[in-house]
């Protein structure tokens, strides 16, 4: 009797095989940091620099992930924990398909972050902190909603009302309120241009 009840996985085509069509390595670049530290900002320079160097990415983040596929979640402790869930599902299907990922969200604690690496793969998870302090993110908060939080008009409100935790162990610190944008967006490409390319596939496809 045959126990493999996903039998299209066999049929389709690999991993390697988009990368080698690619020319280029999947992975998820992971930007965390508080509301305005300049992730999403950081993130688009990289796409536009990859971009440019002839390398496709996507990003991901509060705007094309809570309108659409996570619409209907709130920020409860339990809807929190399953917006990131579901972030790493649809970025594991990017990454898989050789495509680099760029995710930036706020994801506060280290179990949220330690979810996306589990789902996604730690050989594929390059976690960023953007370390930009409150104080300036609170300067750039164009929203109000920083003031809003220290009004109480917005419960569990990251780095105000609930916790921020810092990773332990990030692949790159960039406290943007020191580094300019060329030179964070310089640092996060480094780190993507580092993976090794995959093998030419042999001549004639066999």
């Amino acid at each position: 009797m045959d126990n493999n009840i996903y039998p299209i996985y066999d049929r389709m085509m690999t991993r390697e095989d988009k990368e080698q069509l690619l020319h280029q390595r999947g992975m998820m670049i992971w930007f965390t940091g508080l509301s305005g530290s300049g992730k999403s900002t950081v993130a688009i320079g990289v796409e536009r620099e990859l971009h440019r160097r002839g390398i496709l990415c996507r990003i991901l983040d509060g705007d094309n992930i809570r309108t659409g596929i996570n619409a209907g979640l709130g920020f409860s402790a339990e809807d929190r924990r399953e917006n990131i869930r579901r972030i790493a599902e649809v970025g594991k299907l990017f990454v898989d398909t050789g495509i680099v990922t760029l995710a930036a969200f706020v994801s506060p604690t280290n179990e949220y972050r330690q979810l996306a690496r589990d789902i996604i793969g730690a050989d594929d998870f390059f976690e960023i902190y953007i370390s930009t302090p409150l104080e300036e993110c609170e300067r750039r908060d164009v929203k109000g909603l920083y003031a809003r939080a220290r009004r109480g008009e917005v419960k569990d409100f990251t780095g105000i009302s609930a916790p921020f935790e810092a990773p332990k162990h990030p692949a790159l610190d960039i406290d943007t309120s020191q580094l300019p944008l060329e030179v964070s967006v310089g640092r996060v490409v480094e780190l993507i241009e580092r993976r090794p390319l995959p093998p030419a596939p042999p001549e004639g496809g066999e």
